[in-house]
């Protein structure tokens, strides 16, 4: 009877062990709630980030947007104004920008908020937004270096693009007019 006796003590043994195996500590469940904790924090930082990236991208796609609208209005417009070709360039003294713009030297240093599109006209649902548009006159032969307004037939024009006050783009291109 002892052997058998030592049998089921054994068998005991072996069933609480398994028991006490097939179970977490408290030690393991905390780590593992540490570990889904630290996984969730790093999703929600990696879907915060790419929110704000996406946010910033639909705001310079807008930008884009407005510069190239203003880039082909500059391209139709004529070089020097149709009526008073011989003026020194810049808009007239009876023409305001804001109002009309016959010719390409009347953008000379003027901001638009609401910005324009292809045609002149104020893009109205896009109050908070606002272009800066600066022309330059350069040397023909040497496009780095600037000459006096109407002292050449090419001019570099520059767009800033601004979102509430937040400069967003700045882009140029230049424009030959006819020698």
């Amino acid at each position: 009877m002892a052997g058998s006796e030592q049998f089921r003590l054994n068998a005991l043994r072996r069933s609480r062990k398994r028991t006490a195996r097939s179970a977490f500590t408290l030690i393991e469940a905390l780590i593992a709630t540490v570990l889904v904790g630290l996984g969730i924090a790093a999703m929600m930082v990696s879907t915060q980030s790419g929110t704000r990236v996406a946010a910033h991208s639909q705001e310079l796609t807008q930008a884009i947007y407005i510069a190239s609208e203003i880039r082909e209005w500059t391209l139709k417009l004529p070089f020097k104004d149709p009526q008073t070709p011989t003026d020194p360039p810049g808009p007239d003294a009876d023409e305001d920008p804001q109002i009309m713009v016959d010719d390409l030297d009347d953008l000379m240093s003027v901001t638009f908020s609401p910005p324009r599109d292809a045609m002149g006209r104020t893009i109205d649902d896009m109050s908070d937004w606002s272009e800066t548009i600066t022309l330059t006159w350069r040397d023909k032969d040497n496009l780095t270096s600037i000459v006096n307004p109407g002292e050449s037939e090419m001019v570099f024009v520059q767009v800033v693009v601004s979102h509430n006050g937040k400069k967003v783009l700045s882009t140029g291109w230049l424009i030959a007019g006819n020698e």
